[in-house]
């Protein structure tokens, strides 16, 4: 019977035990609210909440990842284009979280969609596609200080893709490949140019010295020599034609 009497008495102290006591984890804090006005804010642990006079909301502070989807944005140049990005934040201080923005996680999203168009309208899309390191971190700056008295603390963003226009794709690559095309010609020109001035050169020494014109051409029969598939036609100028025909009436 006593068995019976104590057990009785341990079901309500239990049954009190889960309505009054309140676990909050590591990663979390407690924000207790008295008749509807902040009181205190409660580290992790158990704790005795008082029913009806008292609410407590839960804060998670752990590093949260937003994803913002797909805004269509123009750049300074007036190009359209869609851009995503990706913003990691943590509550840094959950009574300004709780008291001061009525949803944070929604309220820094829509902020960061707000900045990443700004910041997209502000540059050309050259300056998007090159410095896109830049660009998200004065994203970054420009949502942290919007975001700072709401108890938010932004770790990064980071942008993701970059959608062009179909059009706007094949008018970049016909440029890049007409860069190519005047690279290419550059290079072929100057090679030319190098060759021509070697070329000079070669004919101010010949013409120099004496005997070098014979001995260069000696030089080209010997390697022709070596190859039996080639067919050597050699140009003997009228005048040495003329010279043999009057030798020849002599």
């Amino acid at each position: 019977m006593e068995f019976i009497g104590g057990f009785g008495l341990l079901v309500p102290l239990l049954v009190v035990a889960v309505i009054f006591i309140k676990q909050i984890n590591q990663y979390e804090r407690g924000i207790v609210l008295l008749m509807g006005k902040y009181q205190t804010t409660w580290n992790p642990g158990w704790k005795i909440l008082i029913p009806v006079f008292q609410r407590l909301i839960k804060v998670d502070i752990r590093v949260k990842a937003v994803d913002v989807p797909d805004q269509e944005a123009i750049t300074r140049d007036n190009i359209p284009i869609r851009i995503n990005a990706v913003i990691y934040f943590r509550v840094n201080n959950a009574e300004k979280a709780v008291l001061e923005v009525q949803d944070f996680f929604y309220a820094v999203s829509q902020l960061a969609q707000t900045t990443m168009r700004n910041a997209v309208g502000e540059v050309t899309l050259d300056e998007l596609l090159s410095n896109k390191k830049e660009i998200s971190e004065r994203i970054k700056k420009t949502v942290d200080a919007a975001s700072d008295p709401w108890g938010i603390d932004v770790q990064s963003v980071e942008l993701k893709d970059i959608v062009l226009p179909e059009s706007l794709k094949r008018t970049i690559a016909k440029v890049a490949e007409a860069q190519r095309e005047k690279q290419a010609v550059i290079i072929s020109s100057e090679g030319e140019v190098a060759a021509a001035k070697n070329m000079a050169e070669a004919a101010h020494t010949l013409s120099s010295q004496s005997g070098a014109l014979h001995l260069r051409t000696l030089q080209s029969i010997n390697d022709l020599s070596s190859d039996q598939s080639n067919t050597v036609v050699w140009m003997v100028p009228v005048e040495a034609l003329r010279a043999l025909e009057a030798l020849a009436k002599k």
